[in-house]
């Protein structure tokens, strides 16, 4: 199974929801929303920055992409991006295979 990281933004709907239950675990509700597309949450966690949080997913694009659709559609979630990981020494050895064959524009 390939692995995902999912970070994203709670809008004021979201963080409302923390401030009426500060004590809302949100990797117990996460999990549930994999689990229902066949996927595994093997992370979670708040974040200070840019993303308010941030999820690794195993699964498919597919599956971690749907559970951002049922989290945007619920107006508590907005800045939604699935990023999956990648071994980027295997990526740097086929683009070194490529290099030497590759033109710039008007060479």
């Amino acid at each position: 199974m390939a692995k995902f990281i999912i970070m994203g933004c709670y809008t004021a709907k979201g963080l409302g929801g923390f401030v009426n239950n500060p004590d809302t675990d949100r990797k117990v509700a996460t999990t549930a929303l994999c689990e229902a597309a066949g996927a595994k949450l093997t992370a979670y966690a708040g974040l200070r920055g840019k993303y308010d949080f941030m999820v690794e997913v195993e699964g498919t694009f597919e599956q971690a992409s749907a559970s951002g659709m049922v989290a945007v559609s619920s107006g508590a979630v907005t800045d939604f991006s699935v990023h999956e990981v990648i071994d980027l020494n295997a990526v740097a050895k086929i683009a070194n295979k490529m290099a030497s064959g590759y033109k710039e524009p008007g060479k």
